[in-house]
């Protein structure tokens, strides 16, 4: 019996499973899908299937797109780095004939990649830095970031934590949770966890529920998020029991990672509902990209597809400074001209935070436009988002 026919028979789930409603496989799924011998539309439906067949080779790719030289010397030397793996249904996104294609430039692989810079760090944040327990950044004081997976469904290019993602020999286990949670029980001031990693909806959904009950049973612990980019890579994931689950912990925020408006698919949207309408708040974070979002109309479209699927624009973050990352950071300048370029032309909630995460671990640092003309004793100058002056006078 496959995994959904456990789905659909298992009585313990509060939803009947269904087929996203009205969501026919796509031109670009059907491709895809062509390739692996005997699998069906249900195995697509399958996270699982889509895990463990997913895109990790220079020879399954080329069937699916026309590699560039670049992109082929790239994948060649990705053991050095950060390995490559593309769900299916990801991958069933890509522009075949265009290297430029923006869901491309994400997860295939570049020779850029193995260019160094001397600003480039392979802990840009500094978390290891703030790591009292393996697993555990305590940075901010009232906060930790509790790092629970080494596995994504994806491993994007710009990763901040390509150092611990991938394949490898993982670390992460029921020992160091066991860890980090003693941590958080000693630490009274911690009332904000954010569960993040790798991705921690790539974890089966018994090791989740260890996860989400101790950290619930932390009397002082008021507020819990899950940082995840599953629900944009693998949509497939978002299932009646996971929603299930996720609802015996709420109140649960759910923070999605989405860089371009080509990644909110029906699939995509279909999973975003079923997270919304079982009552997660669900925010979003994206990457300043060069050549993938670093422009205002493609960032604003990106906001508003966001928006329209209940998703709350959050940050925006400048690509951190990993080893071999030059080729997709843009100028702290364009991330400044792409808010300027939306504050007052689009909707107040559709415009993120735009933020830099200080290299060494100084935190996420604000950068905004500078609205102030002028200020002399009480009197502001002021500029709104269409260019024109006005005096305010302070108290």
């Amino acid at each position: 019996m496959n995994s959904l026919e456990t789905i659909k028979n298992n009585p313990l789930l509060s939803d009947e499973w269904k087929m996203p409603p009205g969501i026919p496989l796509s031109q670009g799924e059907k491709r895809v899908l062509k390739l692996f011998d005997g699998a069906d539309a249900e195995d697509w439906e399958d996270w699982r299937w889509q895990l463990r067949n997913r895109i990790r080779t220079k020879e399954v790719l080329k069937r699916i797109i026309s590699l560039t030289p670049e992109e082929e010397q790239g994948i060649d030397q990705v053991g050095e780095k950060l390995t490559m793996a593309i769900p299916p249904y990801f991958a069933s996104l890509m522009d075949a004939a265009n290297p430029g294609c923006p869901v491309r430039l994400q997860c295939v692989p570049r020779l850029a990649e193995m260019i160094t810079s001397p600003e480039e760090l392979v802990d840009p944040c500094g978390e290891e830095k703030y790591s009292p327990v393996h697993g555990l950044v305590h940075r901010y004081p009232d906060r930790v970031l509790f790092l629970v997976s080494e596995t994504c469904a994806m491993y994007c290019r710009y990763c901040t934590r390509s150092r611990m993602v991938g394949e490898g020999g993982h670390t992460l286990n029921t020992a160091t949770y066991d860890a980090a949670f003693d941590y958080i029980r000693s630490h009274k001031e911690i009332r904000d966890v954010l569960i993040s990693g790798g991705d921690p909806l790539t974890l089966g959904n018994n090791m989740l529920e260890y996860i989400l009950r101790n950290i619930k049973a932390i009397s002082h612990v008021e507020f819990i998020r899950i940082g995840t980019r599953v629900p944009i890579s693998l949509p497939q994931r978002i299932t009646p029991d996971l929603i299930s689950l996720l609802k015996k912990y709420a109140p649960i925020w759910i923070s999605i990672h989405s860089n371009h408006p080509l990644e909110i698919t029906p699939r995509v949207q279909y999973a975003c509902q079923q997270l919304a309408d079982n009552g997660f708040p669900l925010g979003s974070q994206s990457v300043l990209l060069k050549g993938v979002n670093d422009d205002a109309r493609v960032m604003k479209g990106l906001m508003h597809e966001l928006i329209k699927n209940r998703v709350r624009p959050y940050y925006i973050y400048q690509c951190d400074p990993i080893i071999g990352s030059r080729h997709f950071r843009t100028s702290v300048t364009t991330g400044v001209e792409i808010i300027e370029q939306m504050r007052g032309f689009t909707s107040g909630y559709a415009v993120p935070t735009y933020v830099v995460d200080a290299p060494g671990g100084g935190g996420k640092i604000p950068i905004s436009p500078d609205y102030i003309v002028s200020h002399v004793g009480n009197k502001y100058v002021l500029r709104n988002y269409d260019g024109e002056h006005y005096d305010y006078f302070d108290v």
